[in-house]
């Protein structure tokens, strides 16, 4: 659009095309963005300027500076996530900036991946995949061990955060006939009966489950509660799986518990920082497997992440109530 008298959206990447189209019908807007990289924050600031409305992925940070820069008209941000690390919320509730995410569309595909890095941790999927490419398959079969990994059937699942995310990838687990579910959390939950989960404590689901599944979210109470402690409480053969927050985990602990064999395998989507250095230790773990953060990388999900933010910026430039703000508990 070339009219100036609208206002003006800039978003940090490109997105479907028929989300692009939706905000041109009320908007001017710039894409930073045409590719998959992730945008340099000197050109964040150049692109920002006298901006309405940002339309973010988590990378691009959102701090006083940027605050400054956009100026005084902007009035909305909106964020194609869950996560709000990137965001200084009060700075923007200091100035008005409504901010917008994009919770409960990406449940099932997060629920999805956690189910998929479970198993191909548990199976050693990628050990085994390896052994194909360096021609080890077939030149071990005299040990009847070779490559077994755990299963999922008659074991102790163990879902750290049964919100909606967990209770959608307990159920999903649960397909698998589990011995048991259990569950821990602040207060238990009424829906965890669908699935016969039992609420126990944190420190009984770390000591009794084969499968420890975190899915909790991320604040002062949670941040590092993955650490030396919790490790030790596990079993020795215990799979970790973290689809939540890098945060969630002292990565020092973590390493240690693998590389002494105090737990037997871990599986994480998620990771401190992100992207993890390619010559980070824990990719040098034979028991630690390590996805790209695809939780909600699929392309419904995503698509429906982006029309979320769309109606979130609409609002916002009307002056009305945004249809996903950021929970007060969140500030």
């Amino acid at each position: 659009m070339t009219d100036v008298g609208l206002p003006l959206v800039v978003m940090t990447h490109a997105s479907p095309p028929s989300v692009h189209a939706r905000l041109e019908q009320q908007c001017r807007v710039v894409t930073i963005n045409k590719d998959e990289n992730i945008v340099p924050r000197q050109k964040f600031l150049e692109a920002i300027k006298g901006a309405h409305a940002l339309f973010l992925n988590p990378y691009s940070r959102v701090d006083a500076e940027v605050l400054d820069t956009a100026g005084p008209q902007l009035k909305v941000i909106a964020t194609c996530s869950v996560g709000l690390e990137h965001i200084d919320l009060k700075e923007c509730e200091r100035r008005g900036v409504k901010v917008g995410y994009t919770p409960n569309v990406l449940d099932k595909a997060v629920a999805e991946l956690a189910v998929a890095l479970t198993l191909a941790t548990a199976r050693r999927l990628e050990e085994a995949f390896q052994s194909v490419r360096d021609g080890v398959w077939g030149t071990l079969w005299e040990n009847c061990l070779w490559m077994c990994g755990k299963q999922v059937s008659g074991s102790v699942v163990g879902i750290v955060g049964l919100g909606r995310i967990g209770f959608e990838t307990a159920k999903r687990l649960a397909a698998f006939e589990p011995s048991k579910i259990l569950y821990c959390g602040n207060t238990p939950k009424a829906y965890a009966d669908t699935i016969r989960a039992d609420f126990v404590s944190f420190h009984e689901l770390l000591e009794t489950s084969d499968f420890v599944v975190a899915t909790c979210s991320i604040n002062d109470s949670t941040r590092g509660l993955f650490d030396k402690e919790a490790f030790k409480r596990m079993k020795a053969d215990a799979i970790f799986i973290n689809v939540s927050r890098g945060a969630l985990v002292n990565q020092d602990d973590l390493y240690e518990a693998l590389s002494s064999n105090q737990i037997g395998a871990a599986g994480l989507d998620v990771t401190t920082p992100e992207p993890l250095p390619p010559n980070h230790r824990l990719l040098k773990l034979r028991n630690c497997v390590v996805s790209p953060h695809l939780g909600s990388a699929t392309v419904r999900t995503r698509a429906a992440m982006c029309d979320v933010c769309v109606e979130n910026i609409f609002a916002g430039l009307n002056g009305k109530d945004l249809p996903s703000p950021v929970p007060s508990a969140f500030k």
